[in-house]
């Protein structure tokens, strides 16, 4: 599986025959300068409604013709703005060519502004993309929560990426503990260090995650690496 961090909470996806991108907030990303035009995947997967994770989803979407996967309440909303969906919700699976996407919980808020106006946005929610025979986990926005233990036993990620930026989701501290609680071989951080608020040594959580004996990639913006099933 390739993976390519693109800044905040969005992650590229590819196989040899599919490519899929998890929350493209790009445009807004003040560390960012990919053009969200020149991106060519499957599928558009969004953890939740807010900006910072909603982001290009819809561009992105309509420009390749591919579907949006979201909670059912941001699948509406993108709907009615001219997008194809595939609405979920927790606990349940899509299949878009070879891929499988299964929705988790997170805990976390969720909701759409539009114009000033907040909109419904459904359940915060995290997703594990199976492509062949590995598996990645984003966990979304979330605090650490007691089921993570739970996804762990039952999906068996091979790859996690959690949030550690602290004031909006869990910490780095916490994100240390949901890496043991899931069992990844692979640990990536994400979600951190794009506004003041969201500060953290990306570093000094990776080593922190080496020494519980696992791998962690502080990934830079466009950075992409390549993890098999036997790493």
């Amino acid at each position: 599986m390739n993976i390519t961090y693109l800044g905040h909470s969005a992650i590229l996806l590819e196989s040899s025959s599919t490519a899929v991108i998890i929350d493209p907030f790009l445009r807004g990303n003040p560390n960012c300068t990919i053009d969200p035009a020149q991106l060519k995947v499957d599928a558009v997967i969004v953890t939740h409604g807010h900006g910072d994770h909603l982001g290009d989803a819809l561009e992105i979407a309509l420009n390749n013709n591919c579907p949006i996967i979201a909670i059912f309440e941001v699948a509406m909303y993108c709907a009615k703005k001219g997008a194809n969906i595939r609405p979920m919700n927790i606990g349940g699976q899509v299949t878009v060519n070879d891929i499988h996407i299964r929705m988790t919980m997170a805990w976390h808020s969720s909701s759409i502004e539009e114009h000033g106006v907040i909109l419904e946005g459904g359940t915060a929610a995290g997703v594990i993309v199976t492509m062949g025979d590995q598996s990645f986990y984003h966990a979304g926005d979330t605090a650490l929560f007691g089921d993570l233990k739970l996804i762990g036993e039952l999906y068996q990620p091979d790859i996690v990426a959690l949030p550690i930026g602290d004031a909006f989701t869990m910490g780095p501290d916490e994100a240390v503990i949901a890496a043991q609680w899931l069992g990844a071989k692979h640990v990536i951080p994400i979600h951190y260090n794009t506004f003041s608020q969201i500060s953290q040594d990306g570093e000094g959580f990776a080593a922190k995650i080496r020494e519980k004996g696992m791998s962690a990639y502080v990934l830079t913006i466009e950075e992409s690496i390549e993890i098999s099933k036997g790493d």
